[in-house]
């Protein structure tokens, strides 16, 4: 198992922008995949962003370009650069982290909110 923390989230205008952290109690580099989901009220949890412990970086279609996902391996931390924020990217934000012999494991959400 593998602990992560989610901060960084908060209230913005539209158009502006917020980076999201994730800590987490394993070396990332150790873990296979780190990844940014959100859930809006209604809607089901969709993946926002992937990193592998490689490097390797994918994003979905509406943030492609918008957003970065990164990671620090000295601090075990992977962050979220949100740019541009709209309104339909109001959510909760999960970390989470998958792993051979870690299982799957979620943080407990921060919350973004872009007013228009």
């Amino acid at each position: 198992q593998v602990q992560v923390v989610e901060s960084g989230g908060g209230l913005v205008q539209a158009g502006g922008s917020l980076r999201l952290s994730c800590a987490a109690s394993e070396s990332i580099l150790k873990i296979n995949l780190m990844n940014w989901y959100r859930q809006a009220p209604g809607n089901q949890r969709e993946l926002v962003a992937a990193i592998t412990s490689f490097g390797i970086t994918t994003y979905s279609e509406s943030v492609k370009g918008r957003f970065t996902i990164s990671r620090d391996s000295a601090k075990n931390t992977v962050y979220l650069q949100m740019n541009n924020l709209q309104p339909e990217d109001t959510a909760v934000y999960y970390c989470n982290a998958v792993g051979r012999g870690l299982g799957n494991n979620w943080g407990q959400g921060t919350q973004v909110t872009v007013s228009s």
